[in-house]
């Protein structure tokens, strides 16, 4: 079951790294991000995830894919709030 809870934090979270990571020049940073957004993702509600990801294997957890994958993720969370 997903709740509103489940919807906020997960873009709250995703919004805020992304804002970082998106203006951020270091490369150190930005895998810092990127691993932080893996560890949540691979702990976060499992239906959310599944919708969110529309079944995309290794989404959020793949470095070349990440900047589209976590766009992607706040759209869609953007559009359940």
């Amino acid at each position: 079951m997903i709740t509103k809870d489940n919807i906020e934090s997960a873009y709250c979270f995703f919004h805020q790294k992304w804002n970082i990571y998106s203006k951020s020049s270091s490369e150190r940073q930005r895998d810092d991000i990127e691993y932080a957004i893996g560890n949540y993702a691979n702990d976060m509600n499992r239906e959310l995830y599944v919708e969110m990801s529309a079944g995309k294997s290794g989404f959020l957890l793949e470095h070349s894919e990440f900047a589209e994958d976590i766009s992607n993720a706040i759209d869609y969370l953007e559009q359940l709030l």
